[in-house]
């Protein structure tokens, strides 16, 4: 069926008229090429359809939700058999304990968890936590990195107050010297050092940890009595069946945890340590919709599936065979590629690519030949993807390589990305 938008465009315009912006947050395809889709119909396993019908091979995941599939049939089974006695009630399900119980067994460092909706929730919870147990107001972290899209932590500053933000010091990421500099800025008011298990900015090339780097981290902690928080949304379960900074040997004091613990169902957590949890019992937080048992009977499941299945080794396995195909490809039609990250998790940008145009015609071409692959931000594989998946996605970046040599210099603009970039 050839490509078409027209439904999208429809949907976008009466969009417009009772969504501000049309859309907003993360989900808005303001800043990325005009003919994305913004509105799908359905997805199963590694695919996804678009409101007009489009069907992609998708390695967003949901931006990072779906790891073993959309529409999983064993974990859609476990909410459903829930779904029919109850979601949420008056109080929680008995999965909450389990789901704990699942929890604390797979995550070294974490002695106790507390659940919420998003990821943002969690990270204000640690935030919370560590103020709670230090009686302290500093925060160090990453300049750059994400931790959600509260007050406090959201990118973009509109609405906020200088104050949200100004207990924070920021560091370079993987730098000990700019580590221990805002470490002594924080003097001794230092709460929690925050950091996510690898460098998973937007716009830039990502960064693994530098071992020497993760142990100041946990070193500086115990010296001034903060502690150490990994923020695990975005990559928990993709590195490793257990915390994600436990590939570097080092654990930390909390540890935030969303998208895909429980395969998409809408929940997070926040894990901990002994040593923490008089602080998080002091603490109020609550939602209407945190306790909801459907989303815990599915995580139940999902963690169950993690611990007896080669879910990861599968991924690494295909994540290695896309990324040098697509070195390959690239080379062959005279590009230069920037893959970083964990395969799991690749970033893909182009080398001499400073607005980002390249990796927009790209995008654009690969989406239009049903594969959806994203221009600036990291993505994501899941274990739904198949060799045959992989195979058919190479065919196909293969010719959006041939077809953006061709369009040479004609290519999508990105003067929105601009506005919003600045000097980059």
């Amino acid at each position: 069926m050839p490509w078409t938008n027209t439904n999208d465009r429809k949907l976008r315009a009466r969009a417009e008229q009772v969504i501000p912006g049309g859309m907003y947050g993360h989900q808005s395809t303001f800043l990325l090429p005009d003919e994305f889709p913004q509105f799908f119909r359905r997805a199963q396993g590694a695919r996804i359809w678009d409101a007009d019908g489009n069907e992609y091979i998708d390695y967003m995941c949901a931006y990072g939700p779906n790891l073993l599939g959309y529409a999983h049939p064993e974990v859609d089974a476990a909410a459903a058999a829930q779904q029919r006695l109850g979601d949420t009630m008056t109080g929680p399900s008995p999965f909450m304990v389990e789901f704990a119980e699942a929890l604390v067994g797979m995550v070294t460092h974490a002695d106790w968890a507390m659940f919420c909706k998003n990821g943002t929730d969690a990270t204000g919870m640690a935030a919370m936590v560590a103020r709670a147990h230090t009686g302290r107001r500093k925060i160090v972290m990453a300049t750059g990195a994400y931790h959600g899209a509260a007050a406090w932590c959201t990118p973009l500053p509109s609405g906020t107050l200088p104050d949200d933000r100004a207990h924070h010091i920021f560091h370079t990421y993987n730098d000990i010297d700019s580590l221990d500099a805002a470490v002594a800025a924080a003097g001794d008011d230092l709460a929690a050092i925050f950091v996510t298990p690898l460098k998973h900015d937007a716009f830039v090339d990502q960064e693994m940890p530098d071992p020497a780097y993760a142990r100041h981290c946990r070193d500086l902690c115990d010296a001034h009595g903060a502690l150490l928080v990994v923020d695990d949304v975005r990559a928990g379960f993709r590195l490793a069946r257990d915390c994600s900074w436990s590939v570097v040997g080092v654990e930390p004091d909390l540890s935030t945890w969303g998208k895909l613990i429980a395969n998409g169902y809408p929940i997070s957590a926040l894990l901990g340590a002994d040593k923490a949890r008089a602080a998080a019992s002091s603490i109020y937080v609550t939602g209407s919709f945190w306790f909801a048992a459907v989303p815990m009977a599915a995580g139940v499941k999902t963690l169950e599936i993690l611990r007896t299945t080669d879910y990861l080794e599968r991924i690494e396995g295909l994540g290695r065979t896309l990324r040098a195909g697509l070195q390959e490809q690239a080379t062959a039609h005279g590009f230069t590629l920037r893959q970083t990250g964990p395969v799991q998790m690749p970033q893909i940008l182009f080398a001499d690519d400073p607005d980002f145009r390249k990796g927009f015609g790209w995008t654009l071409e690969a989406m239009k030949r049903g594969v959806y692959l994203h221009p600036w931000h990291n993505m994501f594989l899941c274990a739904a993807l198949t060799e045959d998946d992989v195979r058919q996605t190479l065919s196909r970046t293969d010719d959006a390589f041939a077809a953006l040599k061709k369009r040479g210099n004609d290519l999508p603009s990105t003067d929105r990305l601009q506005m919003i970039l600045g000097p980059h």
